[in-house]
């Protein structure tokens, strides 16, 4: 007679068979990234469902703008043309100012800095995880979308793209606490490094010495160190400098620039340009520079042939001044017969010389 019910392993066994499998598969992904096209396959999978769930707001957002005053809209336009012609002013310069660094760059060696290319995209949703702080936009492999790839807004530096799905991809913020990213001080090009510590408080600049030169209110700017996220943009403003006197250390947080919890358009960076041609190697850096002094030396340089031969000094009957001896009077070019003098007379010290004839010059 069979048992109704089939004995099978004990729960205690399913249990620790279930932890080793999933401590498994964590390292697998972690440590391999064996599961990150099943990853991708997911995300391009479920991304329909971001854009449906963002129609409600899309449209929304459309119907407030076409009911708003005629009154605020001519507002809105005058101070907006106001801002562009104060921008345009500053743009006036702006192409003097790109090739005078790029000449700078060359001449000292530093690699050349191209322009970015830039794409604008859209956060179509935020990522509900408390331990995770991600969005998700609307650009993905068909745009060109990598991952590793910097994030910003018109504020400053917003986080790099993680995970990217055909129409869409995710993005971590450097609020998040596993994000670290390599800052430098605009006052005076400290560089430190910048971890995240949640969207609800600032960045943290930790293990600092008591005497490092930063203060409230300095800029703090992307370093351009690691090659991910270009340098110059704005990350934060510091807002606290505390020093802790018990361990000699100073630690300093900073507000982001960008408005990370009210994020709605983004740009994405390109460090090359989108036909795949990167920027110039510190060898090409080299070449350019030696190329542009070897083109400079003619108009630097002296010739190999040494310097030019001075021009004779007029006959004023004064030898020039030596160190430790009193001037004499030089005899004319033609000596006393009017011969060519090839050879001065030694002077002494101790008495004032007299002009004297050259020893061979009239014969």
């Amino acid at each position: 007679m069979k048992p109704i019910f089939s004995r099978g392993p004990s729960l205690q066994i399913r249990l620790i068979l279930a932890v080793v499998v999933a401590l498994g598969v964590i390292i697998a992904d972690s440590r391999l990234g064996t599961f990150s096209q099943i990853r991708t396959y997911m995300d391009t999978a479920v991304s329909p469902f971001y854009f449906i769930s963002n129609g409600p707001r899309a449209l929304l957002d459309s119907v407030s703008q076409s009911l708003t005053s005629r009154e605020r809209l001519e507002m809105e336009n005058r101070a907006l043309r106001q801002e562009l012609l104060s921008k345009n002013s500053e743009l006036l310069l702006m192409g003097q100012y790109r090739q005078e660094n790029a000449r700078l760059r060359e001449l000292l060696g530093s690699p050349l800095r191209q322009d970015e290319q830039k794409m604008v995209t859209q956060v179509i949703s935020t990522v509900n995880d408390p331990y995770s702080d991600q969005v998700v936009i609307d650009k993905g492999t068909m745009n060109g979308v990598y991952e590793g790839q910097p994030v910003i807004s018109d504020k400053g530096v917003v986080g790099q793209v993680v995970a990217v799905a055909k129409m869409t991809s995710r993005v971590l913020l450097i609020c998040d606490a596993t994000h670290a990213l390599p800052i430098q001080v605009l006052r005076n090009d400290i560089r430190v490094i910048a971890a995240g510590n949640g969207c609800t408080d600032d960045l943290q600049l930790e293990h600092l010495p008591a005497n490092t030169d930063i203060r409230v209110g300095d800029v703090l700017v992307t370093s351009g160190l690691g090659g991910r996220f270009p340098e110059g943009y704005p990350v934060g403003v510091v807002s606290s400098v505390k020093v802790d006197t018990q361990r000699a250390y100073t630690v300093i947080q900073a507000r982001p620039t960008a408005g990370l919890q009210r994020l709605r358009y983004l740009l994405l960076l390109w460090g090359a340009d989108r036909n795949g041609v990167s920027p110039l190697s510190p060898e090409d850096v080299h070449r350019v520079a030696n190329e542009r002094l070897m083109q400079m030396m003619p108009q630097v340089l002296p010739s190999p042939m040494g310097p030019p031969a001075p021009l004779p000094a007029p006959a004023t009957g004064i030898q020039p001044a030596v160190p430790g001896q009193r001037p004499m009077p030089v005899p004319p070019p033609g000596g006393a017969n009017g011969a060519p003098a090839t050879q001065p007379a030694p002077s002494v010290p101790t008495q004032p010389a007299t002009p004297v004839a050259p020893a061979s010059g009239g014969r």
